[in-house]
């Protein structure tokens, strides 16, 4: 399939600077965006949950097909310049390859946050040992040592 940015040829590019919203959670403007270059943050809840810097990447799908505000912020890290699309169900209607293409974006984000799902569950189960051991490494890099004890050596006897 073509690159969704072959797509968007004609269509007018904007520029947004470092630290810029282009999508704020819980707006309803309802604007698709397609990156062209740049670095953007995704944010939920004012927690990272995405770093993105791949030409092609689309922002605000989710709320456009569920007809929902925005779940989630996108901050510009960088200059970034991306299309802006008002009419987004129009765009996705304008050709099949679109749906399909979107249609297969939003099923691999479904299959990785199931497996996800399904791993934090075994692991609260306690049937994944090994998250279990990276639990268990981390919480040991985590903890302060304890300081050393006057007369002490550290020296084993």
């Amino acid at each position: 399939m073509a690159d969704i940015l072959d797509y968007c040829e004609g269509r007018e590019a904007r520029t947004f600077q470092p630290g810029t919203l282009l999508i704020e959670e819980g707006g309803t403007e309802g604007r698709l965006f397609v990156l062209i270059d740049g670095q953007v943050e995704v944010l939920r809840k004012e927690t990272q949950v995405s770093y993105i810097d791949e030409p092609g990447s689309l922002f605000g799908e989710m709320s456009v097909l569920l007809d929902m505000p925005y779940s989630a912020t996108v901050k510009a890290l960088s200059t970034v310049r991306a299309y802006v699309i008002e009419d987004a169900i129009g765009f996705f209607q304008s050709r099949p390859e679109i749906a399909i293409y979107v249609a297969t974006l939003l099923a691999r984000r479904l299959y990785y946050t199931t497996s996800y799902l399904v791993d934090l569950q075994q692991q609260a189960a306690g049937k994944r040992e090994d998250l279990d051991l990276v639990d268990a490494i981390l919480a040991q890099l985590v903890q302060k040592p304890e300081p050393p004890r006057p007369g002490k050596s550290g020296k084993a006897k």
